[in-house]
This record gives C-alpha cells, sequence and structure tokens, in this order.
C-alpha cells in the first residue's frame, strides 16, 4: 500500500512540474518596439525606383526609420540610418543628383528619449548595407552582428577589396543562413528575403500590446503604390528573386495577420507611431 501511495505522490509531483514549466513556457513575453528618425531622404529622380519610365520627373519624400526592439533577453537595433554627418542644417545632395539627404539627430541623443544607450544593445542586424541602412553602424561594435553569410561576404568579405567602415568595425558576428529567431520563442524573426541586395532580410516582430504582429518591410519596399505594383528599383542585386520574396513576403503577411510597416514611408511611419502610442 505504501508503494503506491509513494507511486502516486511521485506521479502528482512530476504532473505538477510539466504543468509549471508549460505554464512558464506559454507565459506572454514582454516585447516592446520603438520607432526612431534615422534620416530625411528626399528622392528627386523616382524613376530609379522602377524598372521603367514609370516615375520619369517625379519626386518624392522618404523617411529613413531604425528600430529598436526590447525582449527580456536583451536589445535588438534594426537599421541604422544615415550616417550622423548628415546632422547639418542644410540638406546634402549626393553627386549623383537622385537624393537629398539630411538626418534630424545623433544615436545617442535619440536612444536617451528612450532610455537607452549604446552599450545596452546585446544584438544588431540591418535589413541590408545600402548607404542608407548603415549610417550608425559602427557604434554597434560591441553588439552582435546578425547578418545574412551572403550579404556578409558581398560587404566585408575577404574578396572584397574596397570594404565600408561603418560594417569592419563589427567584428562580433552571427552569420546566418535564411530566417532566424533572435530570441528562439518566435516573438522576433529575421526573414530571409533576398533580390533587393544578395542577402536582404526583413523582420517580423509580436510587439505586446498590439492586436497584430508587426512586419518591417527593409527595402522590400519603398512606398505604397511600389508594392501594390510590386515595383522593383534599378538597382535591385536581382529582379526575379525580388519578385519571389514579395510572393513570399505577402504569404507570410496574410498568413501572420501582421502590420505591414514600409520602412521609407512617411504614412508607414505615422501608422505605426499611432499604433504605439495606444
Amino acid at each position: 500500500m505504501k508503494k503506491i501511495i509513494f507511486l502516486l505522490l511521485a506521479i502528482s509531483i512530476v504532473s505538477c512540474k510539466k504543468s509549471e514549466k508549460k505554464a512558464e513556457e506559454t507565459k506572454q513575453v514582454d516585447v516592446k518596439l520603438h520607432q526612431l528618425v534615422g534620416g530625411s531622404i528626399l528622392v528627386k529622380k523616382l524613376e530609379v525606383f522602377s524598372q521603367d519610365t514609370t516615375y520619369t520627373g517625379q519626386q518624392k519624400q522618404f523617411t529613413d526609420a531604425y528600430y529598436v526592439i526590447s525582449h527580456p533577453k536583451g536589445n535588438l537595433m534594426w537599421d541604422a540610418g544615415l550616417p550622423e554627418q548628415l546632422v547639418v542644417a542644410e540638406p546634402f545632395h549626393e553627386p549623383s543628383g537622385v537624393f537629398a539627404i539630411q538626418r534630424p539627430d545623433s544615436l545617442v541623443n535619440q536612444l536617451k528619449t528612450i532610455g537607452l544607450k549604446i552599450e545596452d544593445f546585446k544584438y544588431f542586424a540591418m535589413s541590408h548595407s545600402h548607404f542608407d541602412h548603415i549610417g550608425h553602424a559602427s557604434y554597434m561594435k560591441d553588439a552582435t552582428w546578425i547578418v545574412q553569410e551572403n550579404e556578409y561576404n558581398a560587404t566585408v568579405g575577404d574578396s572584397v577589396k574596397v570594404k565600408n567602415p561603418s560594417l569592419t568595425a563589427l567584428t562580433n558576428v552571427k552569420k546566418i543562413n535564411g530566417d532566424y529567431d533572435v530570441f528562439g520563442d518566435g516573438t522576433v524573426v529575421i526573414k530571409y528575403m533576398p533580390g533587393h541586395t544578395v542577402g536582404h532580410q526583413v523582420l517580423y516582430v509580436e510587439v505586446t500590446g498590439l492586436e497584430k504582429p508587426v512586419l518591417l518591410t527593409g527595402d522590400l519596399y519603398h512606398f505604397e503604390e511600389n508594392r501594390t505594383n510590386k515595383g522593383v528599383p534599378s538597382f535591385n542585386y536581382n529582379v526575379e528573386q525580388t519578385l519571389e520574396s514579395m510572393d513570399k513576403f505577402e504569404t507570410f503577411a496574410k498568413e501572420k495577420n501582421a502590420e505591414v510597416i514600409i520602412q521609407h514611408s512617411p504614412i508607414a511611419f505615422e501608422k505605426l507611431e499611432k499604433l504605439l502610442k495606444k
């Protein structure tokens, strides 16, 4: 009889521990998202954002957002805006005549507004390595840079003759191939969407308190019409890959019922600001 009681007690304890573990696993993780302004971009020749003459003679104002994701396991910065040398009174008109660019403030000052410092970041990732996404990247040298291996090889690999110092400063590197669950719980996931560059990626975030998860596009799209018409910029790495990524992105966005945020869109910027303030 004693053996039976002992056995039942043991089973009860194990069952209780399993229930506690399951409850802990299903407990909601507190994930916060902050949107910051890494620059302002006036596109003076919008036709570069198509494969034809669709936008010839048109201009368009872009924003250049970057993002901070706070998770119990650490902070992640997504993208890095324009270089801080552009924190000046007048916009810089770059030599090609396509862009007039400017940055409103430094990284340090912007992080102060959300109570963080540069050294508070465990991870750093960028949608891709174009100039308007790597501006303050070198400041993140103590964080782990999460990057697609092919993007890394194309920008700072051994065969690259001229390397951007903003990227060579990043020596703590986590090379990935494909999708990557940053914190291992499905709340913050990097999705591989090549085409704009060889290792372009987007970011999925389940933000605590929001009805829908947020899906940051990187430069898969640049503005709303660009998304509607599947417009591919003239300077993309691979048109076919871009279109495939667009299809993959839309399928994933629908599956997750995600709030799509086009990172260069002032309209999307305002939409996300309102959602985060609710």
